[in-house]
């Protein structure tokens, strides 16, 4: 398996368990669930077959639950509607079927929010439309660019801040029953701002289910570092993204976010349109395998599959094909570490002793580094200095070896609670051993906290032949 890890969307595509069973195998280590295009009872049918699936398989498979936001979006338009450039277009608030001549949408506010001569960008910038009118219920527009129209198409508008709140009533809802359903992430879409993030942490009350938020908005990026900061993981979503900021800065923009994650210790997502020739062709196109390369390249923790596992023809295929990429780039990188995190102070030990492992791993040969972790954050630090030589995770906690599988180069290992240093160090490396991590006679190094059980409290390293 390849260090970077894959995210793959779960959709009707790859519903049977024998599909499932072969995506895991093929690699995906977190599997999404698109809360925008699934009932909740197909959510709880699909969470349910991940995790039969993955224990099949004998994985820790982490379960992501994608809130749908404030998507603006048409209502239902008349089959076979087609808008023709320098034509004359009505967005309107309410109810109604759209035709040539005008089409409802989902924000009652946008007419207030939008202003004279504004662009609006219709099924992912395929239609563009410029605002000549404004009336209290409706934006006039001359249409621009035309084309085919479609009912519940997204709607962006570059460069408008709207009044549109971060958290919907269905977010609210989707969210409780995930929590309540056992999920291992939750990615918050079109976040705005850190305050966005604080909002739905707060929703989870004690919940320590980690946030990744979903970088698609132009404000987001402007905000880059305050929502990292504030989240527990980054999504670079370049669907919306590239049609909310020039298709040209994409890649400049991608690159810095991964960056900023990668100097503050954050796992960074790569995702959209990877590979999306493969939704219909068993093989990428050379630009999608570069597109993958690069991010592998740039080290991220994870990149993404959508349309191409939910709803394509060749949904293990495509994992298999990501999988083997990124196997391949990662053996081009080079033997040492390739970047120290940003410290928390001159008195953060963890931090310091994950750094410090990291060096040591690049000096000796060691079969693993091995993070005894009860909250995950230990190994997460230690990832963060892409270390070539393996990290395994043990931990007692299930929920902590789930949220590590969208960590990169991490291997989660989940054993029983020992009661004292010696028991611990002894237990983390015999159940490396019997997993095949290491072998009689190779040395590796553990870190641990000497106070065990008690998340925070890594101070430990040690180097030590199996």
């Amino acid at each position: 398996m390849p260090r970077t890890k894959i995210v793959a969307t779960i959709g009707p595509a790859c519903d049977s368990p024998e599909l499932l069973r072969a995506l895991i195998d093929a690699g995906v280590s977190v599997a999404r669930l698109n809360a925008s295009h699934t009932s909740r009872d197909d959510l709880a049918r699909r969470l349910s077959a991940v995790r039969a699936a993955a224990e099949r398989a004998g994985r820790h498979v982490a379960v992501m639950l994608d809130l749908g936001g404030p998507k603006l979006r048409l209502g239902e338009v008349r089959d076979g509607t087609v808008l023709v450039p320098g034509e004359r277009f009505s967005l309107l608030t309410g109810a109604c079927l759209g035709d040539s001549r005008h089409a409802c949408v989902t924000y009652a506010n946008l007419p207030m929010d939008v202003p004279d001569g504004a662009r609006l960008l219709i099924d992912d910038g395929r239609i563009e439309l410029r605002v000549t009118e404004r009336h209290d219920d409706a934006l006039i527009t001359e249409i621009v660019t035309g084309g085919p129209l479609g009912s519940h198409k997204g709607v962006n508008v570059p460069s408008v801040r709207l009044g549109v709140d971060a958290i919907t009533e269905k977010d609210r809802e989707d969210l409780a029953w995930g929590l309540d359903a056992g999920v291992d992430l939750v990615a918050q879409s079109f976040v705005r701002s850190a305050d966005d993030v604080q909002r739905l942490r707060a929703l989870m009350g004690d919940r320590p289910v980690p946030i990744v938020a979903k970088i698609e908005k132009h404000e987001a990026v402007s905000a880059i570092d305050e929502i990292i900061a504030a989240a527990d993981a980054v999504m670079v979503a370049r669907g919306d993204l590239g049609v909310e900021t020039a298709t040209e800065q994409v890649p400049v923009v991608q690159r810095r976010i991964v960056a900023a994650c990668r100097a503050a210790g954050r796992p960074v997502i790569i995702a959209t349109q990877m590979l999306e020739s493969m939704t219909v062709s068993k093989r990428p196109t050379r630009a999608e395998a570069s597109d993958v390369a690069n991010a592998i390249f740039d080290e991220v923790d994870a990149v993404m599959l959508s349309g191409e596992t939910a709803v394509g023809a060749y949904p293990a295929e495509a994992v298999a094909m990501m999988a083997r990429i990124a196997t391949v780039a990662e053996e081009s990188l080079s033997g040492r570490a390739t970047v120290a995190p940003v410290h928390g102070g001159r008195d953060d030990v963890t931090l310091a002793v994950s750094s410090a492992v990291s060096e040591l791993a690049c000096d000796l040969s060691l079969a693993a580094i091995v993070t005894a972790t009860q909250s995950g954050a230990t190994a997460l630090a230690v990832a963060a200095h892409r270390p070539r030589t393996p990290i395994v995770a043990v931990t007692p906690l299930v929920a902590v070896a789930r949220r590590l599988a969208v960590v990169w180069g991490v291997t989660p290992l989940v054993v029983a609670q020992h009661g004292t240093i010696d028991e611990m160090l002894v237990h983390a490396i015999a159940a490396v051993k019997d997993a095949g991590h290491a072998s009689a006679g190779e040395m590796v190094a553990l870190t641990g906290g000497v106070s065990v059980g008690v998340p925070g409290t890594t101070n430990l390293l040690q180097v030590t032949r199996v």
